[in-house]
């Protein structure tokens, strides 16, 4: 653990487990949201909407205790975070999901992990095993298994995958340098410059997608949906995230990722009426154990 001060296991490992559950139910949420909002339009709103709630928490925390400071020198980094872990990460997320399942989209993002090994290598922050290489083979694995579903109920598309993949990639990248920014500055910090910094640079975006979009039409589910997904899996869950950040290495926190495509895929079928398919069990199943073998390598 890094930290001066570590909490008591059972409070981190809960709010993790709460985390964990906020964002399986984000697949859910995010399909509700989809039927009425565009993708870019709703990941824009979504990631704008988070950045207006956190600005205030910021301020009010900064003046009630001293915040770790930060100077220009660490602004690059800070935006950078806000840049791949939440305006690309996010929409990337809303467009795949849309062309997608929530299995599939749940799966997918379970390798998160993996990504987050490879790029921890590559800074040379951990070392790559014989029996990591093998448990990433068993995900590539299936992941193409996941394929064979191309075309079939859920809206499943290569696509939509495609995208899903990107949007993992981008949160293995803010999971790696987050590492040093949450330790340094604080989660609520980074949280903060992450959102208003990509709700700015989305900013062109939702102007450009609100333009003849009929809000007015909008129904009470897909409003509430939106705001679920500003509040919780975005600013509840990055501020957690970002707290067991300082106490777990990126690695180990991301292997609580495996926990949501299990739950996902079980709310997707009950509330979606989503179907379960072999292959997705299959490639599910094989994701689930190449990270499993990969963590412990």
């Amino acid at each position: 653990m890094t930290g001066s001060t570590a909490p008591p296991r059972a409070r981190l490992y809960g709010l993790i487990l709460l985390m964990t559950l906020l964002w399986a139910m984000n697949f859910v949420i995010g399909k509700v949201a989809l039927r009425e909002f565009p993708a870019l339009l709703a990941g824009s709103m979504r990631t704008a909407l988070a950045g207006v709630l956190v600005a205030p928490l910021y301020w009010w925390d900064s003046r009630r205790r001293s915040l770790p400071r930060w100077s220009r020198a660490d602004l690059p980094r800070l935006l950078f975070l806000g840049l791949v872990g939440v305006a690309l990460n996010q929409l990337f997320f809303l467009i795949g999901l849309g062309r997608t399942s929530v299995a599939h989209s749940a799966f997918l993002l379970a390798i998160t992990p993996v990504l987050v090994l490879l790029l921890s290598a590559a800074f040379g922050h951990e070392r790559i095993s014989a029996r990591k290489l093998a448990g990433m083979g068993v995900c590539i694995a299936g992941v193409l298994v996941l394929q064979v579903t191309g075309g079939e109920a859920g809206g499943v598309t290569v696509a939509g995958d495609l995208l899903t993949l990107l949007a993992a990639v981008f949160f293995s990248l803010f999971a790696v340098v987050g590492k040093g920014a949450a330790t340094r500055h604080g989660p609520l910090t980074v949280s903060a410059f992450a959102y208003i910094g990509g709700g700015l640079m989305l900013a062109p975006v939702l102007v450009w997608e609100s333009r003849r979009f009929a809000f007015a039409a909008v129904s009470a589910a897909a409003w509430a949906s939106m705001v679920y997904m500003a509040v919780f899996p975005s600013l509840v869950c990055y501020l957690i995230y970002l707290y067991a950040l300082k106490h777990l290495s990126p690695s180990r926190l991301s292997a609580f990722s495996y926990l949501q495509p299990l739950l996902a895929s079980l709310l997707a079928i009950a509330v979606l009426a989503e179907p379960l398919t072999g292959s997705v069990l299959t490639g599910g199943a094989l994701v689930l154990a190449g990270v499993f073998v990969a963590e412990r390598g």
